[in-house]
């Protein structure tokens, strides 16, 4: 019954990813979070999609400013910078994630599953990075580029500027009344090393925000957009 889900959730990656693997095991071991790998008999010779995820991570940010190159010729590098930080974001991972269903081809441990950590942002975003180290690998560079293009194509457009990082708003917004810089604390760091969850406070003008988020700088930037829409 395992084998059959695993087919079953390949296929389905499959479609999701709009690409066809030569090489199954690439695609099983991008699916792969690490909480499945190596804990059970059968998954003892399995790898996490840890290393793919750094390899896809390499290859979305080449994409993405080649293509960005593309499409705003006229902008310079410290306004394609943004633009790339934005694309390449968790944020934005989690949201292509989202959009095309990926949590439903995630293998996880038990414990995990049932906890519903596929949900999660962070997991969403590595995996997706997972699946375009694989693609990469097992079909070169153009089909790599050919899923960037339709998964990020809607958020290509949103920003007709080049978009500011929370955190960069709220220090200049601060510093143009004549006030001390924003500060950061981390209130807690809890959960499990593959799934934690950071609540980070941000205090300025007076007034204070918190985010929550998978990772200490997501939850420093909800924290910053919070505080932001406090003093507006």
């Amino acid at each position: 019954m395992s084998a059959q889900r695993d087919d079953e959730r390949a296929r389905l990656a499959e479609e999701l990813l709009g690409y066809r693997f030569a090489r199954a095991d690439l695609l099983r071991e991008a699916l792969t979070h690490r909480s499945a790998a190596g804990g059970r008999a059968r998954r003892r010779d399995q790898n996490s999609n840890e290393r793919l995820e750094f390899i896809g991570d390499r290859v979305l940010g080449l994409l993405i400013a080649e293509w960005l190159a593309e499409r705003f010729p006229n902008e310079q590098e410290g306004q394609l910078g943004p633009r790339l930080a934005d694309l390449v974001s968790r944020d934005a991972l989690a949201h292509v994630a989202q959009t095309i269903g990926f949590s439903r081809v995630l293998s996880l441990g038990d414990n995990e599953a049932l906890a519903g950590v596929a949900s999660l942002a962070n997991v969403l975003a590595d995996g997706v990075e997972a699946a375009l180290g694989a693609v990469y690998l097992d079909g070169g560079l153009e089909a790599a580029r050919r899923f960037v293009r339709r998964a990020w194509s809607a958020a290509m457009d949103v920003h007709k500027l080049p978009p500011k990082d929370p955190k960069t708003n709220l220090q200049e917004k601060l510093l143009g009344k004549g006030l001390p810089l924003p500060v950061y604390e981390v209130v807690s760091a809890t959960g499990p090393s593959h799934a934690p969850v950071f609540v980070v406070r941000v205090s300025g003008s007076g007034q204070a925000a918190t985010g929550e988020a998978g990772s200490k700088r997501a939850a420093e930037r909800i924290a910053a957009a919070a505080l932001l829409e406090k003093l507006a």
